[in-house]
């Protein structure tokens, strides 16, 4: 066996730990080689050219140097010009013999060169060397050619070839880069300078044996030929001077082109890519920067008509930095001088550093990132947002960001943007209150957008001056010390301060902030005392700075009884705040309960007298304060469960939900089950070993459905059930909640909401009938349609919705019952929603829109009937919420308060109460406010109204002579219908079983059709706008009968799929029974209805109304409820 000891080989020298705790002392024997670097710049050559060439600074100072010395050159020539005799000499000796001074002498020739010899000898700038160098170096050694003439003057094309190298030293020595343009604007000045210095000089001498001119006939006869002018007074009289001429010429036919083709090429590209914005004006002027993927027309207009609705913003400037070129659309816009002096494009990556550089981002007061909705894949669309923030973020730290984000789940990404506004959960959020606050998505829209409310105000409609100047309302904030609405108020209650302040300036006091906390307290009722230092938000058409107060106590009395209702017509001046407050301000005492008040009506009063209303309390009495538990509920209808709840196991509880979609959801406490849902349970369609239910019917809800059609259960999707459960909801108002799915949901989105009460799902599309009535639209209140993120990107912008508009009036044809809230990518498409082509009050409002429009009213889409009632929204109307938030840096955190997105401790939240018959007693929006705020301490905010369309024509519909002409027609076809049953009958009997349903009364709607067809003949035909009128009949006849094939339809699929059309039926046979009823209403009195008689109806909020404004029948209020005490249910009703 071989020794391994002796196979391996001894460790060297300078391994040995001796020689390690020795130094280095045993290595100078080492046999090493040291080898040093860059040896070959030590040799004198190399020193030269690292001096002359590689070193910038230096080389910037020889080629400094040589230009000056070209240009000294050619002045000492000029020089030498002016003193020079051109009389001496005969015929062509003036040419080549000149009188040479010292003047002349100074030359300096300098040889660089580089590469092959030949490429630098045959350069232009080596021969214009060897001219002037050769000939002046002759002379010195033959002095029989001292004079001989050098035509020195064509150093200023070395002088202008040194200038370019020495624009390129400086740009490395300083380590800064100008423009190309910058260069190129700079080549072509130098290069016309030369030419015309050239022409000049060389027609000077070469005449000086003709017509002996001077220098400065020689620059008039230069700029009169270049300029294509040519006065002839000043010509060349010799052939040599001829031929110079000619020479140049062609020399500038041919450069001077391509020199302004290379400007022209660098202008264009500058205006693809927007040049840059300068350090000096950034550093003098205000300018905030957009960062966009791509621009789009609509976008940019919203963000500059809500960015410079602010008066203190009209200095600012904007800086927009896409990566993509500028479509002509927005060039055009651009060119318009109110935006071309303040909007600066710029191409280019937030990604870049350079680019940010050319934005000055370091000097911007705010950079908004906006995401690009359109794309198909948003999650991308995020990512890409995201990272132009960490770009922003790390170029300049104190810049504040305001990001746009799209899906919940990445927003903890851009925890560090001062605002950030996540679109899937403001329009989750605001999709769920709409269904049971009517129009919050029309408020919330309003409330951030910037209006005057001056907004239809020349129109004879009277809601739309009301709901035109009520949406001039926005949210304000003021110090309550420096205010002349609340001061007064110190020490008082907020419930005490919010009416008062109404009821004399017209303002509603909304919410509050202590100065030590951040947290904004929406309606802390009568408990909250309000402080000096407190920062209070109102709602008010214009801020308090911007108001003017006038003493008017002369004229109060009269303006009392003139502010007394009159009709809709009258509103108070107070309501329009912009303007003015007419108010006296001499009496501001504060009113105390012992003071005048509306006391009760007493047991022994008249039985005929009106309730009276109490008053409102400065402080709120301890004794009538109630304590408040969020575990349990005040109401007795919630604090003891029904039989049925507690055999079917439906107990709810009270709590936070144990599991979230997403990182950075606010937890909300929320009705939820004991024991979560197993995933089986909820399939609304399919039935389980734990049920055998396979529709919405079968389970027999209390209340109606609300069902959201979606393409796939996003994260955000989970922001639309908690404000339907949370804690402040009585359960018994609790709305069963299906989402009707495209695509089936992920276990991580079933796991999240198994925990609410009421909560289905079924896999399906509004796209199929069967699928609608499985998931029990029949059944269902209000139908939420979102719009799907597949169809968002077209090739035509605007034809992204196409799919869901047509989907949404289908079901309005085959439900027009129901309530469909619809969201919408373009806010232009809600014209199409409910679209009635001959329908004239739709007309005249499209009409309405163009005007405002024109008008250049930021809000023109709000008076389409659509958009006023709630039924129809865009989130791109939301994007003015980032915009305004750089005013006002509250305006987020109130939005998510009021959708309940946030959830702040003492914090109230919003609702909304119906007015019936018995609170009519109340009788205007004042009292109202004194009634809620003395009695649950709640602050109303907006009416939600609805009142019918109203006929503006004047002249009757039809005349009595063809009124007892249909009467006798009709007689006449009722008649007639016994001659013809049997054949009818007879034909009914060959049809299949799947279309039996639709013979049941065939003999009613074939009679009608001809009543309607025989009545059109018979009419005597007066005028044309009668026949326009009775075609219109005709067509509402017809429509009558669509309307019974379409319930038929969806009668006939709910046999086939063996669903009971019971309350579907009630509706078919009643519009059976009552048909002729309706020919005759239809065509004597309502000739506009299409469909039923919701479409003679329309909606609209007002927002904050004046005080005097009438309540009516059927109006809902939206509320702040009390947050010192807001677990308790919102009451319907007011006991009298």
């Amino acid at each position: 066996m071989v020794d391994l000891d002796s196979e391996v080989p001894p460790l060297p020298p300078r391994y040995r730990f001796r020689d390690l705790l020795l130094g280095d002392q045993g290595w100078q024997s080492d046999d090493r080689v040291q080898v040093e670097f860059y040896m070959n710049e030590n040799t004198f050559k190399e020193r030269l050219k690292l001096f002359f060439i590689k070193n910038q600074r230096s080389s910037l100072r020889i080629r400094l140097f040589n230009f000056s010395l070209k240009l000294l050159s050619c002045f000492l020539y000029i020089i030498r010009v002016l003193l020079d005799d051109p009389t001496q000499g005969l015929a062509w000796s003036p040419i080549i013999w000149v009188n040479r001074t010292c003047c002349d002498m100074v030359v300096f020739s300098s040889f660089s060169l580089k590469g092959n010899i030949w490429e630098q000898i045959l350069r232009i700038p080596f021969l214009l060397e060897i001219i002037n160098a050769v000939p002046f170096i002759i002379t010195i050694f033959w002095p029989v050619l001292r004079n001989l003439f050098i035509p020195v003057f064509l150093n200023c094309w070395l002088a202008k070839h040194a200038l370019e190298n020495m624009i390129n030293d400086l740009h490395r020595a300083i380590q800064r880069t100008q423009s190309a343009m910058f260069n190129q604007v700079l080549i072509l000045i130098s290069t016309l300078l030369c030419l015309i210095f050239t022409c000049i000089c060389g027609i000077q001498h070469l005449e000086r044996a003709g017509n002996r001119l001077t220098l400065f006939d020689s620059l008039y006869f230069c700029i009169v030929t270049f300029s294509t002018v040519g006065f002839g007074d000043v010509t060349p009289k010799i052939w040599p001077s001829k031929l110079l001429v000619v020479i140049m010429i062609c020399v500038a036919l041919v450069v001077l082109p391509i020199q302004f083709e290379q400007l022209a090429y660098l202008w264009m590209e500058r205006q693809k890519s927007g040049g840059n914005y300068s350090r000096h004006r950034a550093q003098t002027e205000k300018h905030v920067v957009l960062c966009v993927s791509s621009l789009k027309i609509d976008l940019l207009m919203d963000f500059l008509n809500e960015f410079y609705a602010h008066p203190r913003l009209q200095d600012y400037y904007v800086v927009i930095l896409c990566p993509t070129e500028m479509d002509a659309q927005v060039r055009r816009v651009l060119q318009i001088p109110m935006w071309s002096q303040r909007v600066i494009y710029l191409q280019g990556s937030a990604l870049k550093d350079q680019d940010l550089l050319r934005a000055k981002m370091d000097d911007a007061e705010a950079c908004f990132i906006l995401s690009s909705r359109c794309e198909v894949d948003r999650t991308a669309a995020d990512h890409q947002t995201i990272l132009r923030a960490w770009a922003v973020k790390d170029f300049a730290p104190n810049c504040p960001l305001y990001v746009q984000i799209l899906k919940p789940e990445n927003k903890f990404h851009i925890k560090f943007a001062d605002h950030v506004v996540c679109e899937e959960e403001f329009k989750y959020a605001m999709l769920a209150l709409n269904c049971i606050c009517p129009a919050t998505s029309t408020l919330i829209t309003l409330l951030v957008h910037t209006s005057r409310g001056q907004e239809s105000q020349q129109s004879s409609e009277q809601w739309q001056k009301m709901y035109g100047r009520c949406s001039g309302n926005e949210v304000y904030h003021i110090n309550l010390e420096e205010s002349t609405f609340f001061a007064e108020y110190e020490g008082k209650s907020f419930t005490y301060a919010s009416f008062h302040a109404h009821k004399k300036f017209g303002v509603c006091l909304i919410g509050v902030r202590k100065e030590d906390n951040k947290n904004i307290l929406l309606n802390p009722g009568p408990r909250y005392i309000m402080s000096s230092t407190d920062i209070c938000f109102y709602i008010n058409v214009t801020k308090e700075e911007n108001s003017a107060f006038k003493k008017q106590e002369k004229h109060r009395k009269k303006h009392e009884s003139k502010l007394s209702y009159h009709g809709t017509s009258r509103l108070p001046v107070h309501s329009i705040i912009a303007s003015m407050v007419a108010i006296d301000l001499q009496d501001t005492g504060c009113r105390t309960s012992s003071g005048p008040t509306l006391a009760l009506p007493s047991e022994g009063g008249r039985e005929g007298r009106r309730p009276s209303i109490a008053p409102v309390l400065e402080v709120a009495d301890s004794s009538s304060l109630q304590t408040c538990d969020l575990l349990s509920d005040q109401s007795e209808d919630e604090t003891t469960p029904s039989d049925e709840e507690v055999s079917s196991g439906l107990e709810y509880a009270k709590g936070y939900p144990p599991y979230s979609p997403y990182i950075g959801s606010s937890p909300t406490f929320c009705h939820l089950l004991h024991e979560k849902v197993p995933f089986c349970c909820l399939r609304l369609d399919k039935g389980c070993q734990h049920n055998y239910y396979e529709d919405a019917k079968a389970y027999g809800f209390k209340n109606k459905l609300i069902i959201v059609a979606a393409e796939t259960a996003g994260n955000g999707l989970y922001n639309f059930i908690v404000p339907l459960r949370a804690y402040y909801r009585p359960k018994k108002e609790l709305n069963p909640i299906v989402l009707l799915l495209d695509n089936p949901p992920d276990m991580h989105f079933l796991d999240a909401i198994c925990w609410f009460p009421m909560v289905y799902y079924m896999v399906g599309s509004i796209d199929n009938l069967d699928d609608l009535l499985r998931c029990g639209v029949t059944f269902a209140a209000n139908m939420v349609v979102v719009d799907k993120e597949s169809t968002m990107s077209a090739e035509e912008d605007y034809m992204a919705d196409a799919k869901t508009i047509v989907n949404v009036q289908t079901l309005f044809r085959l439900f027009s019952s129901l309530s469909i809230i619809t969201e919408l990518t373009h806010p232009a498409n809600m014209r199409f929603m409910q679209f009635r082509a001959k329908d004239c009050y739709s007309l005249a409002l499209s009409k309405l829109e163009k005007k405002e429009r024109e008008k250049g009213s930021n809000l023109a889409f709000m008076f389409r009937l659509p958009f006023a009632a709630g039924r129809v929204f865009s989130i791109s109307m939301l994007d003015t919420l980032l915009y305004q938030s750089f005013v006002k840096d509250y305006m987020i955190s109130i939005t998510r308060l009021l959708l309940g997105l946030d959830t702040t401790p003492g914090s109230g939240f919003l609702c909304s109460m119906k007015i019936t018959e018995e609170d009519l007693w109340i009788r205007t929006y004042a009292r109202l406010y004194q009634k809620l705020c003395s009695s649950t301490g709640d602050i109303p905010i907006g009416v939600y109204r609805t009142e019918s369309q109203k006929l503006t024509t004047s002249e009757p519909l039809i005349s009595p002579v063809i009124f007892k002409s249909q009467i006798s027609i009709s007689v006449e076809e009722w008649e007639d219908t016994k001659d013809t049953k049997e054949q009818i009958s007879y034909r009914n009997n060959h049809r299949n079983s799947t279309s039996s349903d639709q013979s049941d009364h065939p003999l009613l709607r074939r009679k009608s059709m001809q009543w309607a067809r025989r009545l059109s003949r018979r009419v005597p035909r007066h005028s044309g706008k009668t026949a326009e009128k009775i075609n219109q009949q005709r067509m509402n006849l017809y429509r009558r009968s669509e309307r019974q094939e379409l319930a038929e339809l969806v009668k006939n699929r709910m046999k086939h799929l063996g669903l009971s059309p019971a309350g579907y039926g009630i509706v078919l046979q009643k519009t059976q029974k009552s048909l002729l009823l309706n020919i005759i209403n239809l065509v004597f009195f309502s000739p506009l209805d299409e469909m039923n008689d919701h479409e003679n109806t329309l909606s609209y909020i007002l927002i904050n109304p004046s005080p005097d404004t009438r309540l009516e029948l059927n109006d809902i209020v939206l509320v702040l409820a009390n947050g010192s005490c807001s677990n308790t249910p919102c009451s319907l009703s007011f006991p009298n």
